[in-house]
């Protein structure tokens, strides 16, 4: 089966040739969307051995993953690995992932950071993901721990199915929501996490937005 890694990214100019090296272990073929970024985030992708995919202005983390996994859908890749661009979450779970996806007939696999100790997550990230989450399981039905996590594994037919719309942070919420409600078969596995930034990532102000879009999406089912 082919797998390809796709990897939204925006002024990751620090940390995107780790990452790119990262996911060179586990397929040739990386992807990373340079969504409109202004450092040297596209040229060290390219030095790094990436094919990069260019927006010419910075659309947000939504519009930069739907891009790269059209990408591998329309290339023929049967399994697409999404990692974070910013070294947040270590690739070393993508093994496991693929594993599941080939073996145990799932259609998705999720990373999480809350089957493992939160300890070192920020305590407004930490309360926001488990309101976030809770909200999904009671609207959408999925028992998703970290509904906010950029860590999955899925098939090609899966990304068919879930097809989000969410330009910004929304997406992971989308993309929960949808397996709930499309009734895809899923999983998750303890992901290892590393805050560089605590700054970085879903703000107050994105919660409440990501929160009113599921409002939304419940509207509409």
């Amino acid at each position: 089966m082919k797998v390809c890694v796709v990897i939204p990214a925006y002024n990751e100019e620090n940390t995107v040739s780790y990452i790119v090296g990262e996911a060179k272990k586990y397929s040739k073929d990386v992807v990373v969307v340079d969504d409109g970024s202004a450092d040297s985030t596209s040229r060290l992708a390219k030095e790094g051995g990436a094919k990069v995919l260019r927006h010419a202005i910075n659309l947000g983390v939504g519009s930069a993953t739907v891009t790269g996994n059209e990408y591998a859908v329309s290339r023929g890749f049967d399994i697409i690995v999404n990692l974070d661009s910013d070294g947040q979450h270590s690739a070393s779970a993508v093994p496991k992932g693929i594993e599941l996806l080939k073996n145990g007939g799932f259609d998705i696999v999720l990373g999480s950071r809350f089957l493992e100790s939160t300890e070192r997550m920020p305590a407004i990230l930490k309360l926001g993901n488990t309101f976030l989450s809770l909200m999904n399981r009671t609207i959408f039905g999925s028992n998703i721990s970290d509904t906010q996590s950029g860590f999955r594994i899925l098939t090609a037919n899966a990304w068919k199915k879930l097809s989000p719309k969410s330009m910004g942070y929304s997406i992971c919420s989308e993309i929960s929501a949808n397996i709930g409600t499309k009734r895809l078969k899923y999983a998750e596995i303890p992901i290892e996490t590393i805050y560089l930034d605590k700054f970085k990532g879903t703000t107050i102000f994105d919660g409440i937005r990501i929160f009113a879009h599921m409002l939304r999406w419940w509207s509409k089912k």
